[in-house]
């Protein structure tokens, strides 16, 4: 069924087939653009992954030296880590209390 446009001179296959390219063309270019996307995607939750494990790595060494210099604190001077410790069980229960008497 080869029907001829009287107007342009053109057949309906020749539209048919120019669509076909058309929507292949669009498709083609929507596929490359969802996989580009989600190269970036992948791409930037690797380097938050990256980033959240070298915070948690400088915390935890922070930690450590922290725990230390305490413990090196509280050898030179055993009397004021029991004052500063008593102290803070202090404030923990008025905190655990809400503040009442």
């Amino acid at each position: 069924m080869n029907v001829q446009d009287k107007s342009t001179g053109t057949s309906d296959n020749a539209v048919l087939d120019t669509a076909k390219k058309i929507t292949s063309d669009v498709a083609n270019k929507a596929s490359d653009i969802a996989s580009a996307t989600s190269d970036t995607a992948k791409k930037m939750t690797s380097d938050a992954a990256n980033r959240a494990s070298d915070i948690a790595s400088a915390a935890s060494e922070q930690a450590k030296t922290f725990a230390s210099e305490l413990e090196r604190m509280g050898r030179a001077n055993p009397l004021g880590a029991i004052a500063g410790a008593l102290l803070v069980g202090v404030v923990i229960g008025l905190i655990g209390r809400g503040g009442r008497s």
